[in-house]
């Protein structure tokens, strides 16, 4: 079943639950699935570009949350987070802090790397691999604390 259509389905559920934090939060979703379709000349939306999207949407309402955080907005941040959490809800599984660690020591290894001038070379298979099971700020955090 494609991103789109689980959308829908889910879509379905939360206006006959009048869930409005899931609505909003499923309808950004399409809002930008839509919008994507018509930027691309292709019309296939393949998965990991749906991959792509939904941590965009995920690191956009984390770093809104932070921000009202920061300025004591806690009203404005639950909302943000609870949205945050809705829509990773179709993102894969992401890896622990640990398996990360040990996936990346093993790529370390696997390039050759022995400083930071090798960041680049570990971060460029790191991000082709990790897609959709981590950030990138986890990973450049991850690859910087085991190259110094």
């Amino acid at each position: 079943m494609s991103l789109q259509a689980k959308i829908m389905e889910q879509m379905k559920a939360a206006m006959k639950s009048k869930d409005a934090v899931a609505l909003e939060s499923l309808r950004a979703i399409k809002s930008e699935i839509m919008l994507a379709m018509t930027k691309g000349v292709d019309i296939k939306f393949s998965e990991a570009d749906e991959i792509k999207l939904l941590q965009k949407l995920v690191k956009q309402r984390k770093d809104s949350a932070a921000l009202y955080n920061e300025q004591g907005r806690e009203d404005l941040a639950e909302p943000e987070l609870a949205q945050a959490k809705i829509i990773a809800q179709f993102l894969p599984e992401q890896m622990s802090i640990e398996e990360l660690k040990q996936f990346i020591s093993s790529l370390i290894t696997k390039v050759g790397a022995s400083s930071m001038k090798d960041m680049g070379k570990v971060m460029g298979m790191a991000s082709k691999e990790l897609a959709g099971k981590a950030d990138g700020k986890t990973i450049s955090t991850i690859v910087k604390e085991l190259l110094s």
